[in-house]
């Protein structure tokens, strides 16, 4: 009998019959049993040696990456994150590893195959294939940003971004706007879904109708002649402000402002999310929420470290605070 033998009785993938012959924390208990009780009906015996080899390697975390070919790898947003991670994993003598690819199926591969303890995704995706095999196969994990599904039994740090959301808008209706837009990107992802929530409570609570031609949907760094930022800019009621997803979008869509020959704040005013490096690098400075990337990054290794070590923790749900930065990007709306 072989470890896939087991692995197709119990219902689970190979690796998780390994930790489980290792007694990994990262599997629950419900598994463990179904799996063992496989290996007794097959008779199979783990290799003994090797497992106590196996126990003998320092705790690591895997920190996750979405799938991406180029685009993730240049957020500031992971790079702030992953830091955080790090330097409090290097507090408690945990290492940390990076799983990356640029298709699920790659990150799919890398997860079965990964030695650690437990893993921390940098991202939340509505009905994303790899945390659903996550769920599946009950392994440990973390995930910066709100669950979707099982939330009871499910760990997150996250901001509450429609709140977050609904204040950005506020601020600018506080500067008498009342054309606003929002730039969002793909809508499998929760923060941009639940800050365009926000964006519309503060609308409807200040009796502003919701126009659906001021929102849309573009990737996260768009191309330079993108068709539907350029169409929201040249519509002849345009918003006269905009609240963007991200500051990487944010600066990609003040490109776009120049070269149709329009000023930032004169003929429109822009609000961005993260707070990062672009924000303070574009002129005018964009005014940002930022949302904390790097004591997100801390509060999840914390979360995976606290749940590594003493496995019958409830799962727990982290908010962590962000506040805005005002800069020149936003003016008071011309008369």
């Amino acid at each position: 009998m072989t470890i896939k033998d087991v692995a197709k009785l119990a219902g689970v993938s190979p690796s998780t019959v390994s930790r489980t012959c290792r007694n990994h924390p990262s599997i629950s208990e419900q598994t463990k049993a179904k799996v063992r009780k496989a290996m007794a009906e097959l008779g199979y015996e783990p290799n003994i040696q090797a497992t106590t080899i196996e126990n003998k390697i320092s705790k690591t975390v895997g920190v996750v990456f979405p799938a991406s070919l180029k685009d993730a790898y240049e957020n500031s947003f992971y790079l702030e994150a992953i830091r955080g991670v790090g330097q409090f994993c290097n507090q408690k003598g945990y290492t940390v590893t990076a799983i990356t690819g640029g298709t699920e199926a790659e990150i799919m591969a890398s997860i079965q195959n990964a030695n650690v303890d437990g893993f921390i995704f940098l991202y939340s995706n509505v009905d994303d294939n790899i945390i659903n095999y996550m769920y599946e196969e009950n392994l440990l994990f973390v995930l910066i940003g709100k669950a979707t599904k099982m939330i009871n039994d499910t760990i997150y740090v996250d901001n509450d971004n429609i709140q977050a959301g609904k204040e950005a808008c506020q601020y600018l209706i506080n500067l008498g706007h009342r054309k606003i837009g929002y730039v969002g990107t793909d809508s499998i992802k929760v923060f941009s879904n639940d800050r365009k929530s926000g964006y519309i409570i503060a609308l409807n609570e200040n009796n502003i109708p919701f126009d659906n031609k001021y929102c849309i949907e573009v990737p996260y760094i768009p191309d330079d002649e993108d068709i539907k930022i350029k169409e929201l800019l040249s519509m002849e009621e345009r918003p006269t402000a905009l609240i963007v997803c991200d500051d990487m979008l944010a600066v990609a869509l003040q490109r776009t402002v120049f070269s149709l020959g329009l000023k930032i704040p004169e003929d429109i005013s822009i609000i961005g999310f993260n707070n990062s490096i672009f924000s303070r690098l574009t002129f005018p400075k964009l005014t940002s929420i930022d949302i904390n990337s790097y004591q997100l990054g801390i509060e999840a290794a914390s979360q995976m470290i606290n749940h590594i070590e003493q496995p019958d923790l409830f799962a727990t749900k982290i908010i962590v605070p962000y506040y805005l930065i005002e800069r020149e990007s936003c003016a008071k709306v011309s008369e």
